[in-house]
């Protein structure tokens, strides 16, 4: 052990928590949506980086969380810190970790057992691996969980994966039972991920609680999630924006008199506006009483030598199912081409932030997506050698467009590769009283040839895709043939446009002429309101591309 004046642990009483990223812009916001309703819950367990020096630096809600840790208790549950995988984490990452749950005071940190990043690179959408259910499975993650517990101060809460394929003999409860009886840590059981595998295992839901050590579970945890069927079958994926199934409140109350040294239960509400995200805490807090039920839970700390990893292969075969570069040679075809085609979703939606033209001309189709996922460009990624999934599509549709000259995507992947430049220059001047200028996230650019049409069919034709897709239940990727028509006709430039920050990306907005000229004027200087036209004016601010002053 690294600590050994611990001689126990002792686990407070947490109540009924939210979880949060820490983005004072998502919703819902814990510390508001307590000031509205005192009571609610009682602590918020959030996400962020291993460093808390990354986390100062990064998280615009820490500050509050900080300054309020006292009144409003905090467990960290990062999501960068791999239980599974090739390579054990590195000793300073480690050190991070166990500075930062000391720091912020948090009684026990707790993570799924999955291969969450290679290369210092989160898989896209921070879709982990699951480890294989299997006895080497087991020996690996057992090997992952003592070297991290034996660099923390507080205990490790070992929480059961999400599973779209059934791979391997062990049930996924026996699965953590196992890595419980070797490692003595305690357990985290989200209900939404024990749904997933008892789906993909076709088994009830209730399937191997019998037997198994519940005594052990500290934390339970409950999201939103989408169940969706396709071949006779169901698949569970955990989207925390989406509502909370029914059968999960019920497995909960099935749940809460069975697990005896239970200290916490957290809803995990991200993404739920505040009055939704209110609803369901109020339910819980039916359930899950704030005042203490128990004493403090004692824990002893573990003391067994983390074993050496025995299968560093073994995730990397994962990971070529995962991402289309080898089929799925095991018992489940199935569920492992379900998991692929979810990966492949997350991945286009990530590049869709910034290339919203350049990966519909070039990865809009499956076969397209396959064709990055299995490329070089996207595992230099995981080897340490990339910096970001939108950096290694445009080297890899750079290398597309060497070796298959398409003029109409050049001239995409060119203005969607510039296009962040916009931003690089200096902001318009702020207007004044009286005046009008440019909105802070609006700039105005130039591209040697007009991509208005095509800017505007890659919109439309994403709208008219996924409106058929509802009435056909398949999305008919056929259609984007005509997308590449229109990237062959680009008009002549020079080009004037104007794009705005939206999220994480950024959108080209068209506008008419006579508001594209006085956007063109307030770049070097706000104007007099009475000096524009009403009718501008109006339209300039229903866009959100004007602020008065």
């Amino acid at each position: 052990m690294s600590h050994p004046e611990a001689a126990a642990w002792q686990l407070p009483w947490r109540g009924l928590g939210l979880s949060s990223n820490l983005d004072a812009a998502d919703q819902p916001h814990p510390y508001r949506l307590l000031a509205e309703s005192p009571g609610l819950f009682d602590y918020v367990e959030y996400s962020a980086p291993l460093s808390l020096d990354e986390t100062r630096r990064h998280a615009s809600l820490f500050p509050e969380m900080w300054e309020r840790r006292g009144e409003v208790p905090v467990l960290f549950h990062p999501v960068h810190l791999n239980l599974y995988g090739p390579e054990l984490e590195p000793v300073k990452a480690l050190a991070d970790l166990d500075a930062h749950a000391r720091a912020v005071g948090s009684a026990w940190v707790g993570n799924d057992i999955g291969w969450w990043h290679a290369g210092g690179q989160p898989f896209p959408g921070y879709l982990y691996f699951t480890p294989p259910f299997t006895e080497a499975g087991v020996r690996d993650s057992v090997a992952h969980a003592l070297h991290v517990q034996s660099h923390l101060s507080v205990p490790l809460a070992l929480e059961n994966p999400a599973a779209f394929a059934k791979r391997g003999e062990l049930h996924v409860l026996d699965f953590l039972a196992r890595v419980h009886a070797r490692t003595g840590l305690p357990l985290l059981i989200d209900l939404g991920h024990l749904l997933s595998y008892q789906l993909a295992a076709g088994l009830p839901l209730e399937a191997g609680l019998d037997g198994f050590p519940l005594d052990k579970v500290i934390e339970l945890h409950l999201a939103g999630g989408v169940i969706t069927r396709r071949n006779g079958r169901g698949y569970y994926v955990d989207d925390h924006t989406q509502p909370v199934r029914e059968e999960l409140f019920g497995l909960l109350e099935s749940l809460l008199p069975r697990c005896p040294s239970l200290r916490a239960v957290t809803f995990e509400g991200d993404g739920h506006p505040s009055e939704v995200a209110a609803l369901t805490l109020r339910r819980l807090r039916k359930l899950v009483p704030a005042a203490p039920p128990r004493p403090p839970l004692t824990l002893t700390p573990v003391k067994e030598p983390a074993p050496a990893l025995t299968r560093e292969s073994e995730p990397w075969s994962l990971y070529d199912i995962g991402y289309g570069v080898k089929a799925e040679t095991g018992s489940d075809i199935e569920g492992a081409r379900a998991e692929t085609d979810f990966r492949l979703a997350v991945v286009a939606e990530t590049l869709d932030r910034d290339w919203p033209v350049s990966r519909l001309l070039l990865a809009g189709t499956r076969e397209g997506l396959r064709a990055f996922t299995a490329s070089k460009e996207f595992r230099e990624l995981f080897e340490g050698l990339g910096r970001s999934p939108g950096h290694a599509f445009a080297s890899w549709a750079r290398r597309q467009l060497r070796e298959r000259p398409d003029e109409g995507a050049a001239a995409a992947v060119t203005f969607e590769t510039f296009l962040p430049n916009a931003f690089m220059t200096r902001p318009a001047p702020a207007p004044g009283p009286g005046q009008v200028g440019l909105a802070e996230d609006v700039r105005v650019g130039s591209f040697p040839v007009d991509l208005t049409e095509l800017v505007f069919a890659a919109k439309s034709l994403r709208r008219h895709l996924t409106g058929r897709a509802w009435a056909c239940e398949v999305l008919d990727v056929s259609g984007l043939e005509s997308l590449a028509q229109v990237a062959r006709r680009p008009a002549p430039g020079p080009w004037t446009f104007v794009v705005r920050r939206r999220g994480r990306g950024l959108e080209v907005l068209p506008v008419p002429p006579s508001l594209l000229q006085v956007l063109c004027s307030l770049v070097q200087a706000p104007r007099a309101v009475e000096e524009l036209p009403a009718a501008v004016l109006t339209e300039g601010r229903a866009l959100g591309v004007l602020r008065r002053g």
